[in-house]
């Protein structure tokens, strides 16, 4: 037992400032690397899985911002956005209960110790947008997230189902924010690259329906 505590201490101080990894990078490092104290780790949960050959710590399950982080690394090429972002921002007020995402890749979802994860397949044009955002910490996270005029976008643009003025309305949106924190000419610029002209539409009813216009 302490051979293996041993082992699993050496292991946290090689793989924990990484806050994740996959078992190829584990095998680069020590190609004996016995798989059985690996297993056991994982399984008294001094490991966490977070997909299928991605792991993580406990340990960073009470460090801010870490779910964020980690969603930027369980799916890739991706960015936080939609109603993730939008709170994120303070532009809607519920708490999400998972993380949202866009990704050039299929539609997919993933639910773990840190929780649940949701990512929205966007076509290439779309991949734009987002911010590296730096957290506040001594070894601190950067995390790819979503400018709240692309996040209002990407919401547009992946729910379709919103499309009247009352459908706007029941976004609940915070309105102070959409006035005077909302950049018009980003928003407008966004839109033009895109060049879709049934966005265009409907993002510009957005905006009128929250004074932005």
């Amino acid at each position: 037992m302490e051979t293996n505590r041993v082992r699993l201490n050496q292991f946290k101080k090689t793989f924990m400032p990484m806050v994740c990894f996959t078992g190829e990078q584990v095998r680069i490092w020590k190609p004996d690397f016995c798989r059985d104290n690996f297993a056991r780790w994982i399984a008294s949960g001094e490991i966490l899985r977070l997909k299928q050959n991605l792991y993580s710590f406990p340990e960073y399950l009470q460090v801010p911002d870490s779910a964020l982080f980690l969603a930027n690394q369980i799916y890739r090429p991706s960015y936080v956005s939609l109603h993730t972002a939008l709170h994120f921002h303070g532009i809607i007020p519920e708490e999400v209960v998972q993380f949202t995402s866009v990704s050039t890749l299929k539609t997919a979802f993933f639910k773990n110790a840190f929780g649940s994860y949701s990512y929205r397949h966007i076509s290439s044009r779309y991949m734009f947008g987002y911010d590296l955002m730096r957290t506040e910490r001594q070894e601190p996270f950067v995390i790819r997230i979503a400018s709240p005029e692309k996040a209002l976008i990407d919401l547009v643009h992946l729910y379709p189902e919103y499309r009247t003025a009352q459908d706007m309305m029941d976004l609940r949106l915070d309105e102070d924010f959409m006035r005077n924190r909302i950049d018009q000419n980003k928003l407008s610029d966004h839109i033009k690259r895109i060049d879709s002209p049934a966005l265009t539409k409907r993002v510009e009813l957005l905006m009128e329906v929250y004074g932005i216009l």
